[in-house]
């Protein structure tokens, strides 16, 4: 049978197969509709209170039968007939709506975006259509769009559609359709964010994770385009924002042509599909932004491993119900890595596939305690960069090791950790010391969960080092944020180094009222710029002192058992 579309949450199936029928019903090919088509469509829009949309081609064909709105059930750009810029799509849409007024502006940009030959919005009132309006496309930059006036059905149903069609793309193609050139043909994702503030995020920390989220996406490859924020004292359970604030999303999306949305906050599979279906683009979480921009940044086998775990273990949970997500394969934010490949099988499948990852992660633990024992018996500290992404941990590490590993100005521009000697002259007995420094995963405010259990192996190189440098991107507004965050991660690790030094990055960037503050609520740090070379010395005897101070503690500790 054929496939019915948009929301059938509550719908009879009597009414699934009533709406079914309409693909083997025809239309005159000069025709936009007949009445016949057009009443059978009120009568039952009226049965299930409902709108109704029916796609067909120029041979009066139906493609398309979907539940809702024309805005809510577009067709996907894939799947519409590729044509240049000055030409339409050769689909036109006939729609119910159960208010008494012309087309909205949603509607309208619905029709732009598919290139729309033509839409047909009939008002249904007690099961028959009281009246029609019909819009199509014109060569206009701003608004690129005319709705006639109210037509009743013997007027719209009389007119040679062919003929009309066929001057509307005359009157574009001459125009040269530059209006319709702006659709989403970039290889980028032009995303809408969306954040919600609860009662637990102050204003600060609010934006603060909006400025971050804009961060993320841009990493990720998309472009943002605008923001929206809605206040509440909790998610709305269905649709994470209150039904008013979803049709603002939807409409902004619309004008924006925007092709994704991002929240600022993981949100379930039922959440996801109910905004899909209500704005009719893809919605994904923030959690899913950072699993994108890892499944791009990993370069080793175990970083791609890595990955690929976190991504199912992310996915798992979320495969029942998920319908149109689980065929959400390309190359967008949410969708590439080594885990795409495997959203359509089975949930048992992806089950083996963990567990077989899981055993890989395993073995790579091991094999890297293993060199961590080789270290321990060679008796060389250790001591690992944490810190914020973007702080400048693997700037750092080149500049004081030349160790060229891959540096840029996004977040999480590295991933895997990388080890280096560091020798250190001490000033007062010129005794050459060697310590090994290690650059580590770049932390993030909220880590995703997925992310924390398989980069276990990469973490642990945090855990099993002698002593901490903290690197801090003091030029950023939320650096005291960024410290808390980091601090929490570290928190939830099962045991760290008692020894730490903080060091502030990137001081030249910082103005001189940050730098004091800094000084006075963290006497003992460090202050350092890694690309101007400013306090490197300081930071390296620090280092020293930090390895023999943690020494000292550990002795203390075996000679109190």
């Amino acid at each position: 049978m054929q496939r019915i579309y948009g929301n059938l949450q509550d719908i009879k199936t009597t009414y699934i197969k009533q709406l079914q029928r309409f693909y083997e019903q025809r239309q005159l090919e000069n025709k936009i509709t007949r009445p016949e088509f057009a009443s059978e469509l009120a009568a039952i829009s009226s049965q299930i209170h409902q709108p109704i949309c029916c796609y067909l081609n120029r041979r009066g064909q139906v493609i398309r039968v979907a539940v809702g709105t024309p805005n809510q059930t577009q067709i996907p750009p894939e799947e519409l007939p590729r044509h240049s810029s000055e030409r339409l799509s050769g689909i036109h849409c006939v729609a119910t709506q159960l208010r008494s007024q012309p087309p909205d502006e949603a509607v309208a940009i619905a029709m732009v975006r598919q290139r729309l030959d033509a839409l047909v919005v009939l008002t249904v009132a007690d099961g028959a259509v009281k009246q029609a309006f019909l819009a199509h496309l014109i060569p206009n930059a701003q608004t690129p769009w005319t709705i006639s006036p109210e037509l009743s059905l013997d007027d719209l149903t009389q007119q040679n559609f062919d003929d009309l069609a066929e001057e509307w793309e005359r009157e574009i193609s001459q125009a040269g359709g530059t209006y319709l050139s702006q659709e989403m043909v970039s290889d980028q994702d032009r995303v809408l964010l969306v954040g919600v503030q609860t009662e637990d995020l102050s204003p600060q920390r609010f934006e603060d994770g909006l400025e971050e989220l804009v961060r993320l996406v841009e990493t990720a490859g998309g472009v943002v385009l605008d923001k929206l924020r809605q206040k509440r004292s909790r998610p709305h359970p269905q649709t994470v924002v209150g039904q008013g604030k979803v049709e603002e999303i939807a409409l902004l999306a619309q004008k924006l042509r925007a092709n994704l949305i991002v929240f600022d906050r993981d949100i379930s599979a039922s959440q996801a599909r109910n905004l899909e279906q209500e704005i009719g683009i893809s919605v994904v979480d923030r959690t899913e932004v950072i699993l994108d921009i890892f499944a791009q940044r990993a370069r080793s086998g175990a970083g791609k491993l890595q990955v690929e775990l976190a991504q199912l273990e992310y996915m798992l949970p979320r495969l029942r119900g998920r319908g149109r997500e689980m065929s959400r394969l390309g190359a967008g934010i949410g969708t590439r890595g080594p885990g795409e490949t495997r959203l359509e099988t089975e949930r048992r499948t992806i089950g083996r596939r963990i567990a077989q990852l899981q055993q890989e992660v395993n073995q790579l633990q091991a094999h890297r305690a293993r060199i961590r024992e080789q270290r321990h018996q060679q008796e060389i500290p250790v001591v690992a960069l944490v810190g914020y992404t973007n702080a400048g941990k693997s700037t750092l590490l080149n500049v004081l090791t030349h160790a060229e590993v891959y540096t840029a100005d996004q977040l999480f521009a590295t991933l895997d950790p990388t080890t280096r000697k560091l020798v250190i002259t001490e000033p007062e007995t010129q005794q050459r010391r060697t310590i090994l420094l290690t650059d580590t995963v770049g932390f993030i405010h909220e880590l995703p969960p997925p992310l924390m259990d398989a980069f276990r192996a990469t973490l642990e190189e945090v855990v099993e080092a002698d002593a901490l440098i903290h690197v801090v991107n003091l030029s950023h507004p939320a650096w005291e944020n960024h410290i808390t965050s980091v601090r929490e991660i570290l928190d939830q690790m099962p045991q760290i180094p008692a020894k730490s030094l903080i060091a502030f990055n990137k001081i030249d960037r910082a103005d001189s009222e940050t730098l004091a503050k800094a000084t006075q609520e963290y006497p003992q740090a460090v202050f350092v710029s890694a690309t101007q070379r400013l306090g490197l010395e300081t930071l390296k005897l620090r280092s020293l002192q930090l390895i023999e101070e943690s020494v000292e503690a550990i002795a203390l500790a075996q000679n109190s058992l």
